[in-house]
């Protein structure tokens, strides 16, 4: 079976999309709507904008979906899903991509995801942290024994677990989990403690906006961060979207999942190879590649 995964943040680089734009009427329509929804322009910043200005967690979010996206809908025919997964923000293109969200909702929708999460950051400082060579239980375990706000938050491939939340609390955990024989722990360059308990007053504000947008069925079951199985059902969809701000993404899982489930060819769509080479990390046997037009 077909499954298309989508990348998350982290993913953006200079000139992106622009390939797409110059060889693609319906890519270029799609841009062009885009800077109409966003009231600026995106593309300016995607194209030409440095890679300062693509961190901008207003600008970062929205151009990874749409790289995404875009890519997806100009692939045309050629796109067949039968599973599909997103990364963090890169649930939100999978489920643009497979029916459940319209373009325009969808892209709303990130807008108001990253402006919530900007606004949570700024109300508390906060980090997240890379933790390379460990079980995932001792890293859930040691999260569990610190004072103060930390949470096991990307479950990226077996022995890589990035953990967010206080930056003190985040510290700490990093001194204890080196002591336990981490090959690394090393705090990431982000504004804030996403998918951890810090994220609320951002959940809060995007459950708003995701209650009152009109979901609809998916055309293939997608395999949801905190589920990590398949969900074929609007109303979990929907459920499982705004639960993920707060709770963490289950990336090993999902990949593990859908391997059960019957992924043979895993196709990245969007910016970038992060999730191939997660894939090479979390089951070998199966085909990953990025997908070309």
């Amino acid at each position: 079976m077909k499954a298309y995964i989508f990348p998350g943040q982290g993913a953006q680089f200079t000139g992106m999309g622009l390939d797409l734009y110059e060889n693609s009427d319906l890519a270029k329509d799609l841009f062009e709507k885009a800077n109409q929804i966003l009231g600026f322009s995106i593309t300016d910043v995607m194209f030409k904008g440095t890679s300062d200005d693509l961190k901008e967690t207003k600008v970062t979010q929205p151009a990874i979906f749409l790289h995404s996206v875009i890519l997806a809908k100009v692939l045309g025919a050629n796109f067949k899903p039968q599973m599909v997964a997103g990364h963090s923000l890169g649930e939100f293109s999978a489920l643009v991509a497979n029916g459940v969200l319209s373009f325009e909702d969808g892209l709303l929708l990130v807008s108001k995801r990253a402006l919530a999460m900007q606004k949570a950051c700024d109300k508390t400082p906060s980090t997240m942290a890379a933790v390379l060579g460990l079980e995932d239980k001792v890293v859930e375990d040691t999260c569990a024994s610190i004072d103060g706000v930390v949470v096991a938050a990307n479950y990226n491939c077996p022995g890589q677990l990035v953990i967010s939340g206080a930056i003190e609390a985040v510290k700490k955990a990093c001194e204890v989990l080196t002591e336990k024989g981490a090959r690394r722990a090393l705090l990431l360059p982000v504004g804030g403690a996403f998918h951890s308990p810090l994220m609320e007053p951002a959940r809060e504000e995007l459950a708003a906006a995701i209650e009152a947008t009109s979901f609809n069925e998916p055309k293939c079951p997608v395999y949801q961060n905190v589920a990590a199985k398949a969900i074929t059902d609007a109303a979990t969809i929907k459920k499982n979207l705004i639960a993920q701000l707060t709770g963490p993404v289950k990336w090993t899982q999902c990949i593990q999942a859908m391997v059960a489930d019957g992924g043979t060819e895993f196709i990245e769509v969007g910016p970038g190879k992060v999730l191939q080479g997660l894939m090479r990390k979390i089951d070998r046997s199966v085909a990953a590649s990025g997908a070309e037009i």
